[in-house]
């Protein structure tokens, strides 16, 4: 479907949906479609956490029977239209949300699932039985409206019109911003977002909030329609469920297809209730829809059918990772200005993590030089991945300290670490694969402001810096394909510009050259040599031994989570100790020089590396 189709599509939509008073004077299809606006504002509105955040739960329900108890209760006390106190409901669910946000987003998965259930169960209770403020478990009637009764429920309708479209802008531009990127980020990978400079608990809690603030509004005019609030409806798993349910069926993290999976479930609910008798055929219906979604749309019917009317395939893209920048002049990357070179970039003092009775890293220390390229080695099982997740903040250690130019950071988590220049790729690529390649790079965050969040990151100078820097690693052409569907060498390339555009002080390598094949080896030697010549600190861990002699000012060795040795390449290949632990003394390699192919035995370990 083109751009243009589409947007004639939507047009069409929303003409049609707003003038559906105009067309047809049936009091039920009216009161269908109504219901069916309420439910696709809730949809789009859970769709913010939920779909761009991947934060799903059954608690939806609690913010919009805030909002509709808001409202209700103001007018009820100053005789005005609820329509009037549609800000303050907004408001009320808003606050609700920043409250059980801060301790539900503390958790994950099914954890977050069963907090935000047990606020509604609490909520729906005190709602019970909070008689003077809510009437109690007898509901809470509201004032009949003002206007004309030749109106009808003119006014409703196009309430809600608005209201649907101020959803969808908000969604809308939300999807454009570092917020709505950041969410994505945590959906697919939370822990590599917070790497990148997310704050992931700050994103959930104001996803959630604004989410909730929706959920407000769509209540207060829901309540106000219906007259009457029954809190064991508003504050039910059923309402939960359907709202959830619209989002999936529609497609979860899409614009429009909450509003497609709102309508859909409305009307099979109200023929189901019409043909079927009602009562408990609402609960087959949901179920049954979420069992079928699950099992055979997983995606949603709006992705769905844009799959198939694209004909898309799968597999890696080709003709991807073109020339890197030329050697010797690296463009797109602001170069810093190098501290003395007597000063260490890292220190790590003592460094411990135990699993069990396992001592993965036992008292390591070691320090980078400023403006050096470090190589970390060791056999397997000698700690090196799990020291950068300490030194990375993805790992807490049980003891020791890491010091980044001068600060110490190991009480610090990931996200902090980031904003203090530490950055770094992992062993297996950990790309957002949903996401674009564009998207990918400019979803880093090198220093977390308020303003920042709602700043529009895939335009603009910020997108124009990653063009630059997806440029200089070759990946240009490839800047609107999805991640997903980069090869592996691909991968490792991008990974690198998505740490590159937080300037960071530090980059922390985990096997650069794995996985890819040599002239991939090659161009990424360049690139970190020539990044390092405008500035860069590196630590390296790698187990190809001539990719490391050739690129390495110094090596450090790891062996049972402690440093026995460092040094220049050629002194470690002489070092009795490694020869012992690690190389073995038959090891000889001679290292390549960067920009051709490297040369010699490929790193044996112990384990057979």
């Amino acid at each position: 479907m083109t751009a243009r189709v589409r947007r004639l599509a939507v047009l069409a939509g929303a003409v049609l949906l707003g003038g559906v008073p105009l067309f047809t004077a049936n009091q039920a299809h009216q009161n269908l479609v109504i219901l069916s606006m309420v439910l696709a504002v809730s949809a789009v509105a859970v769709n913010i956490m939920g779909g761009y955040g991947g934060y799903f739960s059954f608690g939806e329900a609690v913010p919009f029977g805030v909002g509709a108890y808001t409202a209700a209760i103001l007018a009820r006390h100053t005789g005005l239209s609820p329509f009037v106190w549609l800000p303050a409901a907004a408001l009320a669910s808003a606050v609700y949300a920043l409250f059980v946000g801060a301790v539900a987003a503390r958790g994950r998965g099914h954890t977050f699932v069963i907090l935000t259930m047990t606020a509604l169960l609490l909520v729906q209770f005190v709602a019970t039985q909070a008689t003077p403020l809510t009437n109690g478990p007898a509901g809470l009637p509201l004032p009949t409206p003002g206007w004309s009764p030749a109106y009808l429920n003119w006014p409703f309708h196009f309430a809600l019109f608005a209201l649907l479209v101020a959803a969808l802008l908000l969604s809308a531009r939300v999807r454009r911003t570092k917020l709505g990127l950041g969410l994505f980020a945590i959906r697919d990978d939370e822990d590599k977002a917070a790497t990148i400079g997310v704050n992931t608990r700050v994103y959930k809690v104001v996803g959630f909030a604004m989410g909730a603030a929706v959920l407000g509004l769509a209540g207060g005019v829901y309540a106000y329609y219906a007259a009457f609030i029954d809190p064991v409806y508003v504050f039910s798993v059923l309402l939960s469920g359907q709202m959830l349910l619209a989002m999936l069926l529609g497609g979860t993290g899409t614009l429009f297809g909450p509003v497609i999976g709102a309508f859909v479930l409305q009307f099979l609910d109200y023929y189901g209730n019409l043909t079927l008798g009602g009562g408990n055929v609402r609960l087959l219906i949901v179920g049954g829809l979420l069992v079928a979604v699950t099992l055979f749309f997983p995606r949603g019917l709006l992705p769905t059918v844009e799959g198939f009317a694209r004909g898309r395939g799968g597999g890696p893209v080709p003709g991807g990772g073109g020339e890197p920048a030329r050697p010797g002049r690296v463009t797109g990357v602001r170069e810093r200005v190098a501290p003395p070179p007597d000063r260490p970039m890292l220190q790590v003092r003592g460094l411990r993590r135990g699993f069990g009775g396992v001592r993965a890293v036992d008292g390591c220390s070691f320090a980078v030089a400023a403006g050096s390229i470090t190589a970390l080695i060791g056999p397997n099982g000698s700690g090196k991945t799990t020291t950068f997740n300490l030194v990375g903040g993805t790992m807490r250690a049980d003891g020791g300290e890491v010091w980044l130019d001068g600060e110490r950071v190991d009480r610090l988590p990931a996200w902090s670490r980031a904003h203090r220049g530490l950055a770094r790729t992992f062993q297996t690529t950990r790309l957002f694969g949903r996401m674009s390649v564009l998207e990918n790079v400019v979803t880093p965050l090198r220093a977390f402001s308020w303003r920042g969040l709602g700043a529009v990151a895939v335009s603009g100078p910020e997108a124009r810096r990653a063009g630059e820097l997806l440029d200089l690693v070759g990946m240009g052409a490839l800047r609107d394909q999805p991640a997903a569907a980069l090869s592996y060498g691909q991968r490792k390339l991008v990974e690198l510009a998505q740490v590159l555009i937080l300037e960071p002080k530090l980059i922390l390598l985990d096997e650069p050259a794995g996985g890819i094949n040599p002239r991939l080896i090659e161009r990424m030697g360049e690139l970190i040599v020539e990044l390092n010549r405008a500035g860069h600190t590196f630590l390296v861990v790698e187990h190809n031994m001539p990719f490391v002699l050739g690129l390495s000012d110094r090596v450090l060795v790891l062996s049972r989570g402690r440093c026995i040795a460092e040094g220049s390449p050629e002194k470690i290949q002489r070092d009795p100790l490694v020869l012992d632990a690690y190389l073995g003394a038959d090891f000889v390699a001679r290292p390549a020089s960067v920009g051709k192919q490297p040369t010699g035995e490929r790193l044996r370990s112990p384990a057979g590396e």
